[in-house]
């Protein structure tokens, strides 16, 4: 990703949908832009993660995007915690912690509607009078 690329869309986040000078991205890069394009801010959002490249190693924040895209979560937020976590050296998922005996249901909840139809009658019973 050249500068003069970089550059451009600073300046005018539109010039994405142009599509020529970015014909060359990644794909994940163009997966990422067509995710990003259809959101109102999507521009703005993609110019912000193709900034990152300016701050951080190329691979490292392409790796982050696909990532985010394989798990469906292709954005901005998602992307900056998955790149940081990579720089970082930060699992990139969190473990499964089985919940203490203590605190597992044994009993399952039921829903009690005639308990609000009790609340709703005597409210409706004290508005009346």
């Amino acid at each position: 990703m050249t500068g003069a690329i970089m550059a451009v869309v600073q300046r005018k986040p539109g010039a994405l949908r142009n599509g020529a000078p970015f014909a060359e991205m990644p794909p994940a890069f163009r997966s990422l832009q067509q995710h990003l394009l259809k959101r109102p801010g999507g521009d703005r959002e993609m110019v912000e993660i193709l900034s990152l490249v300016l701050q951080h190693d190329e691979q490292v924040v392409l790796e982050a995007v696909e990532l985010a895209l394989k798990v469906g979560v292709p954005t901005k937020t998602h992307i900056l915690n998955l790149l940081h976590r990579l720089i970082d050296g930060t699992p990139l998922s969190t473990p499964t912690i089985p919940a203490p005996a203590a605190l597992m249901v044994t009993t399952e909840p039921q829903a009690n509607v005639e308990r609000y139809d009790a609340l709703r009658r005597a409210r409706e019973a004290h508005h009346a009078s």
